[in-house]
């Protein structure tokens, strides 16, 4: 049985890879153009591009199940045209070299960003609507339609089912990713300030965990949430004090301020040749709903979520050891308290 992974060199298809890898799985990773994240890997890399609908059959030819995560991030309301392209008729592309290739099984990767948060005092989970109004932010919309391409993919004969990670974190993250960034941005005391709210956060290794296991046993059209634990970005810091032994004390703003500056602040770092970690798409997302339910997930996966703190250390010390984050001898790994 060989496995084929879209976005592999991405931070969820690196850890994914791997754990394909251990379990003696054979993988083909679709590579575009950078593959840092899974260089030395015992993988078959295949050149190819989800825009390409001829490179991906190439790629799906002879494969059991497909895992479609290859996708353009943005915390901009900006860029609808570039995230089109990839998370939507990539998608569509995905599905239809999927059903030429006779692929099993496809694992789509959605996003907590695709589902409706609003009424924000009831629970998330996956009888949601997805989310559709102009006023949503790009990258919302065009997570949500690249869904609906699965669906009607699943409505024409496709074996699919449909994963939503919450806002991910952990080992193996390159680039890096937003979130990476930003724990990394704390720890070296370079955020300007922290701000109120916070968000769902994940271990990318149990999101991988519970997409395996919906390869294996889910039903052909279920859809998983696979969240994590609530936690305010001022508590974060306070656990990377507490973990690193280095300060991390800085202004606290609140959300309704750094909106305000959120523009300035994305100048100065365009100025600097950075992507800015504060814009109003990042600062809308840190007010969403705070409960997001994984019972399904926990219920017919067996998805059970590791607590946040050990995560947070295993990815600071994770950075520590790639040479991306100087941090002193006493961070260890998340098991000490």
């Amino acid at each position: 049985m060989t496995v084929a992974v879209t976005g592999a060199t991405g931070h969820i298809g690196a850890n994914l890879v791997r754990a394909l890898i251990d379990k003696g799985i054979p993988t083909r990773c679709l590579v575009h153009v950078n593959c840092k994240a899974i260089d030395g890997l015992d993988t078959e890399k295949v050149q190819g591009d989800v825009c390409d609908l001829d490179s991906l059959c190439r790629v799906f030819q002879g494969v059991d199940v497909v895992y479609h995560m290859a996708a353009s991030i943005s915390l901009s309301m900006a860029g609808w045209s570039r995230l089109e392209e990839i998370n939507v008729t990539g998608t569509r592309n995905v599905v239809e070299a999927c059903r030429r290739s006779g692929v099993r099984r496809l694992v789509h990767f959605s996003s907590i960003h695709a589902l409706a948060q609003e009424p924000l005092n009831t629970p998330v989970d996956e009888e949601r609507p997805l989310v559709d109004a102009r006023k949503c932010p790009p990258y919302d919309r065009s997570k949500a339609a690249g869904e609906w391409e699965v669906r009607r993919g699943i409505e024409k004969g496709l074996d699919a089912v449909i994963v939503y990670p919450t806002a991910v974190f952990g080992p193996h993250d390159y680039q890096p990713s937003f979130f990476g960034e930003a724990l990394m941005a704390v720890a070296r005391r370079k955020l300007p300030a922290l701000v109120t709210g916070g968000y769902d956060w994940v271990d990318v290794r149990d999101v991988v965990a519970g997409a395996m296991m919906a390869a294996e046993i889910a039903p052909t059209g279920a859809r998983y949430l696979l969240s994590g634990h609530w936690v305010s970005m001022c508590d974060i810091a306070a656990m990377i004090e507490e973990i690193t032994g280095l300060s991390t004390g800085r202004p606290v703003c609140p959300l309704w301020l750094a909106h305000i500056g959120a523009p300035f602040i994305g100048a100065i770092s365009r100025l600097n040749g950075k992507r800015p970690l504060y814009t109003s798409v990042s600062l809308r997302a840190l007010k969403s709903n705070h409960h997001i339910s994984h019972e399904r997930a926990t219920r017919e996966l067996g998805y059970q979520p590791r607590p946040f703190r050990e995560t947070l250390a295993d990815t600071l010390l994770w950075f520590k050891e790639n040479g991306q984050l100087q941090l002193t001898d006493k961070i260890g790994t998340g098991d000490s308290k």
